[in-house]
């Protein structure tokens, strides 16, 4: 699976679900911490190109995925790429 990219903030118990499940499956990640970085949700939608609303949000490569929900359905449909 390509490199995977979680907008989010370390008090969101959604990332935190995300960046977990990137660990658990070693799927390659990049944590962008909006409170640390100074982002706002708009700095976010600037750079996906979308509205953001919640977080966390998230793309893989350059393929917006959108939420943790999203993302564990993603994940669980492109499960042959991550066996090795």
């Amino acid at each position: 699976m390509e490199q995977v990219t979680i907008y989010g903030r370390t008090s969101c118990g959604f990332c935190v679900r995300a960046r977990d499940l990137c660990e658990a499956r070693s799927i390659p990640y990049t944590w962008i911490d909006m409170i640390q970085q100074g982002m706002s949700k708009q700095d976010i939608a600037d750079r996906i190109g979308r509205p953001v609303h919640t977080v966390p949000q998230i793309l893989v490569g350059s393929e917006y995925v959108g939420g943790c929900d999203e993302f564990y359905a993603y994940v669980r449909q492109h499960e042959a790429e991550l066996v090795r």
